[in-house]
């Protein structure tokens, strides 16, 4: 296993199988899901197949989503990290992703920010990728935020899915 890598409150690690019931409390949330398809999770066997999904993200591609532990207390608030992309969107194919969620008590305490610093300076520094992007829905405003408090720029809206998004970008500065 990589990593894990730490913040000032957070310690960011590959998923445990062990993962799966924390995993099954965020996705099956119907507001954490509001601005990302509208289809939370109904049974813990889908967090166990997520799981098992980002494992073999982990083999194929050497990165994937994280699990997010909040250091104090070793509880699972979420998962963030840069997944590979490899099918077509907004014109982009084999491009860097980074994406966070977190559990919903969860929210506003800036944990998206931290972890999502954490992983655009290893995306740069330990994987040298060329470039992060990131979309959101164009109303979710506190995830747009938090992509520009990371440093991403808007580019475009486009639509994916038959839903309408916003492109985000940031260059590796060290390229």
């Amino acid at each position: 296993m990589k990593g894990p890598i730490e913040t000032e409150r957070l310690l960011l690690r590959e998923f445990l199988l062990t993962d799966d019931i924390a995993l099954f409390e965020l996705e099956s949330n119907p507001n954490v899901h509001h601005f990302v398809g509208k289809k939370p999770i109904t049974h813990i066997d889908q967090s166990r197949a997520y799981i098992g999904f980002l494992h073999k993200q982990y083999a194929d591609f050497g990165t994937g989503r994280w699990a997010v532990i909040l250091k104090e207390t070793g509880e699972f608030i979420g998962w963030s990290g840069i997944k590979f992309i490899t099918n077509e969107i907004n014109n982009h194919k084999d491009f860097y992703e980074i994406g966070y969620r977190f559990i919903e008590r969860h929210w506003g305490k800036g944990y998206a920010t931290e972890a999502g610093k954490a992983f655009i300076d290893h995306a740069f520094n330990v994987m040298k990728v060329d470039a992060v992007y990131a979309y959101a829905d164009p109303g979710n405003e506190n995830s747009r935020k938090i992509l520009e408090k990371l440093g991403l720029q808007y580019v475009n809206a486009f639509e994916y899915e038959e839903e309408l998004e916003v492109w985000y970008e940031m260059k590796n500065p060290n390229l």
